[in-house]
């Protein structure tokens, strides 16, 4: 079989282990359109762990924590290589923090926190399967009823 080889990035960030649903959307968290770096998306590839999984690399660009926070409620599995002079320096699995902060709305419409300028805020109660907990109205929420924001 032949295999397609995509060039290696002299600096910046791969993104690996991406199950392949959510491969956009963590490319969406990255705001990729805004780059003008290499930015490489795979999606549907084999991968012994996943089936199928996507890959992002990004020339340049080095991610922030919130971003990283981001990704770990997407896709929990993911990898995330830091690469300078075309080596990987630093290797990391993604981990989902106990509390999230800011950067999730919660869904239930009548929270306080949709009404009132209040920072949302939110306690991760199981991480697998992802089960987190409004800090103002309770409420439980799964992975598919997060929103970022």
């Amino acid at each position: 079989m032949k295999k397609l080889e995509v060039s290696a990035i002299e600096e910046g960030t791969v993104i690996d282990q991406i199950s392949s649903k959510s491969t956009f959307k963590v490319a969406n968290i990255l705001n990729i359109q805004g780059i003008d770096q290499v930015v490489l998306i795979g999606v549907n590839l084999s991968s012994k762990k996943l089936g199928k999984k996507g890959i992002i690399k990004i020339g340049g660009k080095l991610l922030t924590q919130e971003e990283v926070n981001k990704i770990s409620l997407i896709a929990p599995d993911a990898t995330v290589n830091i690469i300078k002079d075309s080596e990987v320096v630093r290797k990391f699995k993604v981990a989902i923090p106990d509390s999230i902060e800011e950067f999730l709305k919660c869904f239930n419409p009548n929270c306080v926190s949709n009404h009132q300028k209040i920072q949302s805020r939110f306690h991760v109660i199981s991480k697998s399967p992802i089960k987190i907990r409004c800090h103002y109205c309770e409420r439980l929420m799964g992975v598919d009823d997060i929103e970022l924001v």
